[in-house]
């Protein structure tokens, strides 16, 4: 019986881009979690009528819940770009259906950001976020293209004779 085989190149270095893209995401997005000023500040400013205690309760609340959920959001990129690197065409589905929504989102914040759309409505975008979407969308579009073309690697050949007793 033969050992597990190396996936193809390609494969490979869209599994890596996967990881790296989720990676550089959950990065921004607990560097957000931690600017505690901001969350404050949105809290009251949502909710004036909170108190102190309550405003610290619900802030730690949302960072507690926030970082279990990047942890989940990475680990599930991770498993699926792991999978897809074993040769199993669902999670090469799967990953072309997040890729391209968050290469969707991704140019969408652009557009946004470009046109002044983002700032007459009030939203910030600094730099970082900005860099930041930047450098997710090119890895997430790299990745969906480079697990395309090696699409031997998700065939399998299965031969299947019933007239042929199984033992």
């Amino acid at each position: 019986m033969a050992g597990p085989v190396a996936p193809p190149r390609l494969v490979d270095a869209a599994r890596w881009l996967w990881i790296a893209g989720a990676c550089i995401g959950m990065v921004r997005f607990v560097a957000q979690l931690f600017d505690r000023e901001a969350l404050v500040s949105e809290a009251r400013r949502q909710n004036p009528g909170l108190g102190q205690d309550q405003v610290d309760a619900g802030v730690n609340g949302g960072i507690l819940f926030g970082l279990l959920i990047a942890v989940v959001i990475l680990v599930a990129y991770t498993r699926l770009a792991n999978a897809m690197a074993r040769g199993r065409n669902w999670a090469r589905v799967a990953l072309t259906v997040l890729g391209a929504a968050s290469v969707a989102f991704g140019l969408f914040r652009l557009v946004a950001w470009g046109s002044g759309a983002a700032a007459s409505v009030g939203v910030e975008m600094t730099p970082v976020d900005l860099g930041v979407t930047v450098v997710t969308t090119a890895l997430d579009a790299s990745a969906v293209v480079l697990m395309h073309r090696a699409s031997a690697h998700f065939r399998t050949r299965v031969t299947v004779d019933s007239a042929t007793p199984r033992t």
